[in-house]
């Protein structure tokens, strides 16, 4: 059986996970991992001579670490990124609605125990979780 994948980094989100995941196909599923960007990874070619698994084992080690610090890095400037947007004023998310006219008449009632948030919320047309917000 073969696994084929496009990169490296698609076994896993961070090191622990890719090294674990490579373990767990070719160790205990017995299967060969094709990583199609990194010929030198393919299993299918078996490694017999003790220098050419260790120099596999080490490229894998390495690109599962690259991964993990570009992961990292792409998260750090995202954080850095939204932050500036904040600063600068800019909304997040979907644009309020507007209230419909009757909202604080319906509201008041509400509140004045005339109406139970169904109610209200079927008056004004709208969902009781959006009343409630």
């Amino acid at each position: 059986m073969f696994f084929y994948i496009s990169r490296l980094s698609r076994l896993g989100r961070n090191y622990e996970e890719i090294i674990e995941q490579w373990r767990f196909i070719t160790k205990e599923k017995k299967a060969d991992i094709v990583v199609l960007d990194m010929p030198l990874l393919d299993t299918r070619q078996k490694n017999d001579n003790l220098t050419g698994r260790f120099i596999a084992d080490m490229v894998l080690q390495i690109i599962a670490y690259v991964a993990q610090i570009e992961r990292e890095n792409t998260r750090v400037r995202q954080r850095k990124g939204i932050d500036a947007a904040m600063r600068r004023g800019v909304k997040f998310g979907r644009p309020q609605k507007e209230k419909p006219e009757e909202f604080e008449l319906v509201y008041r009632l509400y509140l004045d125990g005339s109406y139970t948030i169904r109610s209200a919320a079927k008056e004004l047309h709208v969902s009781h979780d959006t009343f409630l917000k």
